[in-house]
């Protein structure tokens, strides 16, 4: 069993940074592909970006592409999202995710790929 747990959400103005960061329990997280998505009120959850354990390659959703940054630190078992230039439209519940597999692009866009989720962290961007 993992447990992620967010941390590093808040309220912040338009054109704002904040760095997000997914704390995971476990001794295999280097093999995990740890994805994030978000949530905004009345809409589905989405992905944003995913990093694999084993090279570390990532891969983002293109609204984000420049703007959010996943990267991660095996040492500390953690994953983050470097979010800047931060919009409106940003504001969402962020969710960390791990799954066991090593996920492709499709399937890591996926919710149903992933095998464990944080209760999330809130981000609020105002205009």
């Amino acid at each position: 069993q993992v447990q992620l747990v967010e941390s590093g959400g808040g309220l912040v103005q338009a054109g704002g940074s904040l760095r997000l960061s997914c704390a995971a329990s476990g001794r295999t997280f280097n093999s995990y592909t740890m994805g994030w998505f978000r949530q905004a009120p009345g809409k589905e959850r989405e992905f944003v970006a995913r990093i694999r354990g084993s090279r570390g390659s990532t891969n983002s959703v293109d609204s984000v592409e420049g703007r959010f940054t996943i990267s991660r630190d095996n040492a500390k078992n953690t994953v983050y999202l470097q979010i800047d230039s931060l919009k409106p439209e940003d504001t969402a519940v962020y969710y960390c995710a791990a799954s066991r597999a090593l996920l492709g692009r499709s399937s890591s866009r996926q919710t149903g790929g992933y095998d464990y989720w944080g209760q999330g962290t809130q981000v609020t961007v105002s205009s």
